[in-house]
């Protein structure tokens, strides 16, 4: 929770005046039982109707100035609690979009946008919870003992005893829920996981029956969620009326050992009705306290989820070297024994593979599912940084460029063709964002996509719908090699990104990047043979090794496992 709290850094005045505010009131709510005292010593006592009015106004006015502070308080602490929250989320998602991919794939997406959305708002809450209540409800407790001992120090005993037995099941029940509201929290996230991979792949679901099984699993996921939730409501339900009976038997111990203490003269009628007004004060203190405890339990809970993404150190680079400094360097990219491992996996995905690749040149991957061809792909722009081996990427060690420049330098087109809302000229600037209409049409183009974006209504203008769901997928696939195209960068990596795409489109496209972007180096991943038949070098992945590099004709003589890949394609009708 202290690593978030300078995010409340520019709302000081805020947090000094709110709080302040709520004193006052509280110190106005003190006051009442005293009047009231008088009212019934002096006022009734001596049938003084005068006296008795002029009082009841002074409880009025009272009543008055203390709910002008409480309304002051709370728009202090909603200005406070929401600029915080505004803050916090700003700086999280910030940070979240600095974290490599290992350290997003270690949190796992669904828990970071839990973080984000459902962690952010109960800390938010209950920094508004703390500036309204938390300072109010303790110098409530506090202040009605004090006036409790100056009326009578011996019966104040009993209010010290009741505020011990209070306090220390407030701390043990707190002691006990803390842990419970984080396991509360992970079952929130799975829900939120099952959620977001059944939204998006509701089309698959659907295609394989799997309904039943989905919501099942759904189903299981929150009952994990009622089950944690229910334990911790089992434990934090003691502490109402575990405060209601202490406050009443408290309140039944000053009724019967007043009356011995009015018999005596050491006490009034009125000063008894006061003791039990601060009684009952201290009631609802602790009552709203124990609400509280919850609520910061929750926050606390929260903000240490949210710490924990906070304490993931960014993606840094370890220089500061720019790809356009260096273009004379025959070779573009390099790979010296280079392996890789997930943080999770125990094997590596990538083995020991060497290979280089001149500027200009076209390099194939291919290889069966799962042979780390996508892994090779995405060392390349420092996506994953490897765990053993060298790169070079212009003769340079990729570990000496600053990422950002290095990837501006790079075009990437994933599996997933992957667009966001909006028209297709913002979806084409995410690349270079003061791309001219003229580069987006030469670049679609490349792509074989300005076929079909210019026959739309309204070309560059037309609104493509979350994640391109209103396109079909060779026409996002299409898109989405453009988005790269655009600003002819020195490397374009084409991960299985033509898949969706027909024979004659494919070659049409290969052609098109030879012609218009002769001194990009291409590499591209594809499982048809024909789509890497005239590259330059193709490299064939099996378990994360190279088992063979070469040029089509030289593998189909001396690489077993392409050449069976080739012959299976053989009968299909591909074009060249």
């Amino acid at each position: 929770m202290k690593k978030l709290l300078k995010y409340l850094k520019n709302y000081k005045k805020e947090l000094i005046f709110g709080p302040f505010f709520k004193l006052l009131e509280a110190i106005f709510e003190l006051i009442v039982p005293y009047v009231m005292a008088k009212i019934i010593d002096i006022g009734i006592a001596n049938n003084d109707t005068g006296y008795i009015l002029r009082m009841s106004g002074v409880i009025v006015l009272l009543g008055f100035c203390g709910l002008a502070f409480a309304l002051t308080c709370q728009i202090l602490a909603a200005k406070c609690a929401y600029g915080f929250g505004t803050e916090l989320r700003t700086a999280l998602y910030k940070h979240i979009n600095s974290l490599s991919y290992s350290s997003i794939d270690k949190v796992g997406t669904a828990s970071l946008v839990n973080r984000l959305t459902n962690d952010s708002n109960t800390v938010q809450n209950g920094v508004n919870m703390f500036i309204r209540l938390a300072t109010r409800s303790p110098f409530l407790v506090i202040g009605a003992m004090v006036m409790a001992m100056r009326t009578d120090l011996k019966l104040s005993l009993i209010f010290l005893v009741v505020a011990i037995l209070t306090t220390i099941v407030i701390v043990t029940v707190m002691h006990k829920t803390v842990p419970m509201y984080k396991t509360t929290q992970k079952n929130l996230d799975r829900a939120s996981m099952l959620t977001r991979e059944n939204l998006e792949g509701t089309r698959v679901i659907r295609a394989f029956s799997r309904q039943k099984e989905e919501i099942e699993d759904f189903r299981k996921s929150v009952d994990d969620i009622a089950v944690s939730s229910i334990a911790v409501g089992r434990i934090s339900s003691v502490l109402n009326p575990f405060s209601f009976m202490v406050m009443n038997l408290g309140i039944v111990a000053i009724l019967w050992f007043s009356g011995i203490r009015i018999d005596t003269g050491h006490l009034t009628q009125g000063e008894l009705t006061k003791l039990v007004n601060y009684m009952t004060q201290i009631l609802l203190a602790l009552i709203v306290l124990a609400n509280l405890i919850v609520t910061f339990t929750k926050a606390f809970a929260s903000a240490n989820r949210i710490s924990e993404v906070f304490d993931i150190e960014p993606e840094t680079s370890d220089g500061n070297e720019k790809p356009s400094e260096h273009k004379e360097s025959e070779n573009i990219l390099e790979f010296r024994n280079v392996s890789f491992a997930y943080e999770t996996a125990g094997d590596c995905s990538v083995k020991n593979v060497s290979f280089t690749l001149k500027r200009g040149e076209m390099l194939g991957i291919i290889g069966g599912t799962g042979s780390g061809k996508s892994t090779l792909a995405n060392l390349i722009p420092c996506f994953y940084r490897q765990t053993e081996g060298e790169i070079f990427i212009s003769g340079i060690k990729s570990d000496n460029y600053d990422f950002d420049e290095l990837r501006k330098s790079i075009g990437v087109v994933p599996q997933k063709a992957i667009l966001f809302t909006g028209t297709v000229r913002d979806n084409m600037r995410w690349k270079k964002a003061d791309a001219t209409d003229e580069e987006i049409i030469s670049a679609l183009k490349t792509a074989q996509a300005w076929e079909f974006v210019s026959r739309m209504p309204e070309g560059l203008d037309t609104r493509i719908s979350q994640g391109g769901k209103n396109l079909s997928g060779g026409q996002k696939q299409r898109i989405s090699i453009a988005r790269a195209v655009v600003g002819k960068p020195d490397i374009i990596i084409l991960d299985d990104s033509t898949s969706a795409l027909d024979y004659a489109t494919d070659l049409a496209l290969r052609k098109s990047l030879k012609k218009d972007m002769p001194d990009t180096t291409v590499i591209m991943i594809s499982q048809r043979t024909t789509s890497l038949k005239e590259a330059d070098k193709i490299i064939v992945m099996d378990d994360g090794e190279t088992v063979g590099i070469g040029t089509h004709d030289e593998l189909i003589e001396n690489c077993e496992i392409y050449r069976e890949i080739y012959k299976s394609q053989m009968n299909e009708k591909e074009g060249n």
